[in-house]
């Protein structure tokens, strides 16, 4: 296919990005249209599994029960029977959560069934794509260039290439040399979770200090049930501080039910997004500044098996949470900020684990970051990503609205905010699948 369009009459899409959202997307668009073509273009050896499912610690648990991670959303057993049939854990139930190896596997496993004509793969980076009449040139590194009908860009997360010197990135899980060195974490995220979680199931025996600015664990998973919420109660639309007032209500009314907060954080989560979209930018912004990491560490949990271990290392004083900012890391140590004043925390190890809100600009694949030099996309107004309108057309520096190109998943967040996890991700994917199948065939 090196630079020749299709001309079998139907439709072939090229998919930018192997990870979580490239291969749901794949699965949904190859189950709604039995004669469709996709190349996928994905530089890693495996498919599925990104930065978030490559782990190889048995210990990284996915932090959603097995019910909610099924690739789709209206056959919400499929993961589940995976793993039995699989064998990679026969005595899985509804409500535990596996291992996040395993679900790169599953994931993997999605698209065997569509090899051969339907499904290429190319084992590349992806440089450029470029949009022409009729079609669409996603060029590659070796010279070559595959030609499409449309595009979707998939690439995941915008993640630094080299982490900051003398530290160690959030996904390098490379022991410290010394098994009693401190260790210092700069963030209190899940990504530290997983790093505490290995470095404990190592037998570190040094002190592990985490800091952020707030100071703010995730929140243990415990039992729950999605309370039934309907959009017309919420003030969709009204200031953040009203919306964050009404929530907080209405946790005190599930609470005098008998029920609690992560029942109706569950029961909110199909209108994040409404919530989102309801705010101008100036809200948005407001949110992000005081109140996204409030919600995060609310929505986004922690195993119950994670958290147990974190408790244990707490109680025994090996594991410290620190409210800090980070300064700077010297040779005497990493420099903080606390409310108290400057403090230094000796260190032998120390690891990135800031998060996921980096900048795209600069930490972005090369075809985003070529796209956005070329004008064919831009950032959103927060930086958050590729700017696209809700049904993920990717939005052009003059705001004009491609036709032909889309972007999904964490790379084009702004639009949805919540599309960073499976539950999201696939609901978006289902629904650009049944958008792409109405549109018209391609001719010639």
């Amino acid at each position: 296919m090196d630079g020749q369009f299709p001309q079998d009459g139907h439709r072939h899409i090229i998919i930018v990005g192997g990870g979580a959202s490239g291969v749901l997307a794949a699965a949904h668009l190859l189950r709604n249209d039995p004669f469709l073509r996709i190349s996928m273009i994905e530089k890693s050896h495996s498919l599925g599994c990104g930065i978030a499912y490559s782990t190889d610690d048995p210990g990284h648990l996915l932090n959603t029960r097995v019910h909610n991670m099924s690739a789709f959303p209206d056959d919400p057993e499929h993961f589940l029977r995976w793993l039995h049939s699989s064998g990679e854990a026969p005595e899985a139930t509804p409500d535990c959560f596996a291992g996040r190896t395993a679900y790169g596997r599953y994931l993997e496993n999605l698209l065997t069934a569509w090899g051969g004509d339907r499904l290429t793969c190319h084992r590349q980076e992806c440089l450029r794509i470029e949009e022409k009449p009729g079609c669409v040139r996603a060029c590659l590194e070796d010279g070559s260039a595959i030609m499409g009908h449309l595009a979707i860009l998939a690439t995941g997360h915008a993640v630094p290439q080299h982490p900051p010197k003398g530290m160690r990135g959030g996904w390098d899980f490379a022991p410290p040399a010394d098994s009693g060195a401190d260790v210092v974490i700069i963030g209190t995220g899940l990504s530290m979770v997983d790093h505490v979680v290995t470095l404990l199931g190592r037998g570190h025996r040094g002190s592990i200090t985490c800091l952020s600015r707030r100071g703010l664990l995730p929140r243990a998973h415990a039992a729950s049930r999605a309370m039934a919420i309907a959009r017309d109660e919420i003030p969709l639309g009204a200031p953040v501080s009203r919306v964050l007032h009404w929530l907080r209500a209405r946790i005190r009314q599930a609470e005098a039910e008998g029920l609690g907060w992560r029942d109706v954080l569950d029961g909110l989560r199909p209108h994040v997004s409404a919530i989102w979209q309801g705010w101008d930018e100036d809200s948005r912004r407001r949110f992000l500044r005081h109140a996204a990491s409030w919600w995060e560490v609310h929505r986004h949990r922690m195993p119950p098996q994670s958290a147990a271990l974190i408790a244990d290392a707490q109680a025994r004083g090996q594991l410290h949470v620190l409210r800090a900012r980070f300064e700077r890391l010297a040779d005497d140590g990493v420099h903080v900020l606390t409310p108290e004043g400057p403090h230094l925390l000796p260190a032998g190890h120390v690891i990135d684990c800031r998060g996921i809100r980096r900048d795209p600009e600069t930490d972005s694949s090369p075809v985003v970051l070529d796209l956005i030099a070329t004008g064919q996309g831009r950032l959103d107004p927060l930086r958050l990503g590729l700017d696209t309108t809700r049904e993920a057309r990717l939005i052009a520096r003059d705001g004009r609205v491609s036709s032909r190109l889309f972007a999904i998943g964490p790379c084009a967040r702004a639009a949805l905010w919540e599309i960073t996890a499976i539950p999201d991700i696939r609901v978006q994917c289902a629904r650009l699948a049944e958008l792409l199948d109405r549109l018209p065939e391609p001719v010639g």
